[in-house]
């Protein structure tokens, strides 16, 4: 640990305040956007942080199953269903590979 940190108490928010409770969701969108305005990056919400995670991580191979668990859906199908998207176009991809491979 570094000196001059002190240990942060575990806590079930993902934002926790300095005294463990949980911060208002304006202040952490608020946060978010002076971040991104520092970055020069245009505003955008939580959420779609969250679907880009998902979209890239499908988009580079991470298996659908993996990808559900982590974004704490009920199941790979309601994960397969949102982001149905994503899939049919690795699927497209997968069988442009195939038909290169399988080319005489």
């Amino acid at each position: 640990m570094l000196k001059g940190m002190e240990r942060q108490k575990r806590s079930e928010y993902v934002f926790p305040s300095p005294t463990g409770g949980p911060i208002s969701p304006d202040s952490v969108r608020h946060m978010l956007h002076r971040v991104l305005k520092r970055a020069g990056l245009p505003e955008l919400r939580f959420h779609d942080l969250r679907h880009t995670f998902a979209t890239l991580a499908l988009q580079n191979g991470v298996d659908i199953k993996t990808v559900s668990g982590m974004l704490g859906h009920y199941s790979a199908g309601f994960t397969l269903d949102t982001y149905a998207h994503v899939t049919t176009s690795a699927q497209k991809e997968a069988a442009q590979t195939m038909g290169n491979v399988l080319q005489v």
